[in-house]
């Protein structure tokens, strides 16, 4: 029988020194997630599919799953007693620990439900992690103490609610995997130190946002495109499922490479994707497993961060064609 993710985080404690707080708190996001993939597995039965009728900070209308996914993810972090504060894209601003609660050194920011127009489709939806150190535990915690660089990261991941629920996760030590196991309830762990292909024939990105791409990933995408008789000399294939946990998942386990580039629909905004929820979490994972993340001209985990909910350009999977459709922005 494979072994439990909590004996794993067990090992992580006895080889790698890691603070039990911090397996103990990614214990605790995992049982947290059980229950998010409940609610996801029951849909229309519950009534929980379907818009909310609302909008989050970032001006997109939520669904109602959005907003249950967050309140479980809020509920769970502040009472846990691992953390000092968190914030979630679906929230303006970091939420503080209630005064009954106690409060631990780190600090967590998450997408309580990634992928949310693929929900009334029951298409693989999840939710991503980040794990920040806070200092010494503490009350009081401003937005700016979130705004550290994915260098900073202690643990991040992801948990996809597909055909089974699968958690992902780093600690920097390797990319490993675990399977829920609806009979026992158990996390197992089904794969170990992924890695990733330096090359790949399979892309992912929205081409029908073609038109407002910068010339650089234009270029790129053309080449891609042109196939075998193209500079590239050989045929790419494209996926899109609309959800970066879903893209993500695919690149980890066929290699790959998915990109949400800026365009120019909206200049003030350098991108779609949020550097804090999405992008550095998924960069550090894609790292780990030996690719590479960058936004077109510098490394994803190097940026530093000015805001809370700041976008960003995403390039990321395979080290080959990173590297490459980088260099084009160069």
């Amino acid at each position: 029988m494979p072994k439990t993710l909590a004996l794993y985080l067990h090992e992580m404690e006895t080889v790698h020194h890691v603070d039990p707080r911090l397996t103990g708190l990614i214990n605790h996001l995992a049982e947290t997630c059980k229950e998010i993939s409940f609610k996801v597995s029951q849909g229309a039965l519950a009534g929980v599919l379907g818009s909310a009728g609302s909008e989050n900070v970032q001006g997109e209308t939520q669904k109602k799953l959005d907003i249950i996914s967050n309140e479980i993810m809020c509920r769970a972090c502040t009472e846990s007693g691992f953390v000092s504060a968190v914030a979630s894209e679906e929230m303006d601003h970091a939420l503080q620990v209630p005064e009954n609660c106690e409060v631990g050194p780190y600090l967590v920011l998450f997408d309580p439900l990634d992928g949310s127009s693929n929900i009334d489709i029951n298409v693989s939806i999840g939710t991503i992690f980040s794990v920040l150190p806070a200092g010494e535990p503490h009350r009081g915690v401003e937005d700016a103490e979130f705004l550290q660089s994915g260098r900073h990261q202690l643990a991040a991941g992801y948990v996809i609610y597909g055909p089974q629920t699968q958690l992902v996760m780093t600690l920097g030590f390797g990319v490993m995997v675990f399977t829920l196991d609806l009979s026992t309830g158990n996390f197992y762990q089904t794969a170990e130190n992924v890695t990733i292909s330096e090359s790949t024939k399979e892309f992912a990105i929205n081409c029908s946002n073609m038109r407002h791409w910068e010339a650089p990933v234009q270029r790129y995408i053309m080449e891609l495109l042109a196939g075998t008789t193209g500079v590239r000399g050989k045929d790419f294939n494209m996926r899109w499922v609309a959800a970066m946990v879903a893209e993500v998942h695919r690149i980890l386990s066929r290699g790959g490479i998915f990109m949400y580039p800026r365009d120019n629909r909206d200049p003030n905004k350098p991108g779609k994707l949020r550097l804090m929820y999405e992008a550095n979490p998924m960069s550090w994972l894609i790292e780990q497993a030996h690719g590479r993340a960058t936004n077109g001209y510098q490394n994803i985990l190097d940026i530093e961060p000015t805001a809370l909910h700041q976008r960003v350009a995403v390039f990321l999977g395979a080290k080959e064609e990173v590297d490459l459709v980088t260099s084009y922005h160069g």
